[in-house]
């Protein structure tokens, strides 16, 4: 699957608990262009179940979600 799959309607997802409305059929690579945060060092649970990084175009966000998105920092 190539480019955002955003297409038609809405959902309301919790992004790290913050209320955001999304284009219907948003991925989690998606989501994480929209933050700007990019992929290197993220992890990312989608309902408190971690998704594989090779799982986030894939992974198609419902209404009501809550997604947590990790960032490592460096000097711990």
């Amino acid at each position: 699957m190539t480019g955002p799959v955003c297409e038609g309607g809405t959902v309301t997802v919790r992004v790290n608990g913050d209320v955001q409305q999304l284009p219907a059929g948003c991925s989690v690579t998606d989501v994480l262009g929209r933050l700007g945060c990019g992929t290197r060092g993220v992890a990312v649970a989608v309902n408190s179940v971690l998704v594989r990084r090779a799982d986030w175009p894939v992974s198609m966000l419902s209404d009501g979600d809550q997604l947590e998105v990790l960032q490592a920092a460096p000097g711990g």
